[in-house]
């Protein structure tokens, strides 16, 4: 199953093959998530999405930059549950009610949910990884969409069709999978920018034209990923370097202590001039104010002549 899905899903029995997937996960687990709510018709959940049809319906133009894509939508869907992102792609390979239990099991099931709460702490938690895994970018400037939208929102709509036949296959870790082999596909082509600002150029205006090679190659290395395995060998990689830097520190703050006994030492060395100095410059400006008062100028105080210890 695994293997047949990696090679690709017909488009045109995608739907079916969905619905199959989620069918042999439930039957796998024989429970349903903790988190799923109490079950409710779709019927009855669409009397409460009037007032929110217009923010829906505003959005297909972002979801579908396409006239085509759109009207093939909205011809299916006139009145029901107009797409967001992520509904639009289930929408385009099954009816309003097929899509809503798709919906539910992408959510709970797969622990999708997770990604949109009010924290978005496991979104931080993503970027955090994505950024340690692949040399240190920001993936804030580039990557956010990806996740929040399952990349409906910026990438092709055949490719966004491929990452819904691995989730359904596997669950929702497929995501942070898609992400890192985009990135590590384009390896090279990052590696040769020069500042982050034509890095994140460089990955928004290619990887939205990605061609049907990359996108074969990007959802092959997906299938047999693992990421566990790359975070280990990369916290590995991070503890390996890390006791150098702390030895090259301990060494640093050894040899502190030693190069302050020398200044010390020189200083100790140089009072004993400064002393004689100090009492020559004393004597000649007692000898300059003693020449002024023969002039009949002023009289010196007599307690300016004599040495203080400041």
């Amino acid at each position: 199953m695994h293997l047949a899905v990696g090679q690709g899903v017909p488009r045109h029995h995608r739907g079916e093959i969905w619905k199959f997937l989620v069918e042999q996960c439930h039957l796998k687990h024989l429970f349903l998530s903790k988190q799923q709510p109490k079950d409710m018709p779709s019927k009855e959940l669409l009397k409460q999405l009037t007032s929110q049809q217009h923010t829906i319906l505003s959005d297909l133009g972002r979801t579908f930059p396409t006239q085509r894509s759109r009207a093939a939508v909205t011809s299916q869907h006139p009145e029901g549950l107009l797409p967001s992102r992520r509904r639009s792609i289930l929408l385009l390979h099954m009816g309003e009610e097929e899509m809503f239990n798709m919906l539910k099991f992408l959510m709970f099931d797969t622990g999708l949910w997770k990604q949109y709460r009010p924290d978005i702490i496991i979104l931080q938690i993503q970027m955090d990884q994505l950024s340690r895994l692949e040399y240190e970018i920001g993936p804030s400037l580039y990557a956010t969409p990806w996740f929040l939208t399952v990349f409906a929102s910026q990438f092709h709509l055949g490719f966004v069709a491929r990452v819904f036949d691995m989730i359904f296959l596997q669950d929702s870790e497929v995501i942070f999978k898609v992400a890192l082999s985009l990135l590590g596909c384009h390896k090279p082509l990052i590696l040769q920018q020069e500042n982050l600002g034509t890095i994140v150029d460089s990955i928004k205006s290619t990887l939205l034209n990605l061609g049907l090679v990359q996108m074969l190659k990007t959802i092959s290395q997906v299938s047999e990923m693992d990421p566990s395995k790359k975070t280990n060998s990369s916290l590995c990689k991070q503890n390996l370097e890390q006791p150098q830097v702390a030895n090259g520190r301990i060494q640093s703050l050894g040899a502190t202590p030693e190069k302050l006994l020398i200044s010390r030492s020189k200083l100790k060395q140089a009072i004993p001039a400064l002393e004689l100095e100090w009492s020559a410059l004393l004597q000649m400006v007692g000898q300059l104010w003693r020449q002024t008062a023969e002039l009949g100028c002023w009289e010196p105080d007599p307690t300016l002549l004599e040495p203080s210890g400041n």
